[in-house]
């Protein structure tokens, strides 16, 4: 097997090769607004997904929450946040399973508590809903949101 065309071809590779991959004349001039992404990726998916939540758009804060537990298994408020987004879009299975996590993360805290029971409010379980709001009323030194979500409860 002859080949005719080897010396002109390994030649050409090495002239690739040197003049292949320079910068100098790359122009660094800005053409973005973009501003860079933040250095604390978690935080700002935890205040995207708060901002989103207080905003009523709930399928969005689950996304920005949901990242925010992702990038820190053990953030108590992005549960919180996760497991309320949940209740909002109706997904109780998984409001369930972030209330679980939150637990483990956070411990039975009245505010959790709270949740808990307004989630079982929205399910319409109203003897379990009244029990956990009871429990967190007792826990808690202002229980004005308690108070409020009993005031659901009774309403209905």
């Amino acid at each position: 097997m002859r080949h005719s065309n080897f010396p002109a071809m390994a030649a050409m590779a090495a002239v690739l090769m040197m003049s292949g991959c320079t910068t100098s004349g790359v122009d660094t001039t800005k053409t973005t607004a973009i501003q860079p992404a933040a250095k604390d990726t978690e935080t700002s998916d935890l205040a995207q997904g708060k901002a989103q939540f207080r905003d009523a758009n709930y399928g969005l804060a689950e996304k920005h929450f949901r990242k925010a537990v992702e990038l820190k298994a053990d953030n108590a408020e992005a549960w919180m946040g996760l497991a309320a987004s949940y209740d909002e879009l109706g997904r109780f299975d998984f409001a369930d399973r972030a209330y679980s996590q939150l637990l483990k993360v956070a411990g039975r805290k009245p505010q959790i508590v709270n949740n808990m029971g307004y989630s079982q409010l929205l399910r319409g379980n109203r003897k379990k809903a009244k029990a956990l709001l009871l429990e967190a009323k007792a826990g808690m030194a202002d229980p004005t949101v308690v108070n409020a979500n009993l005031a659901l409860l009774n309403k209905g």
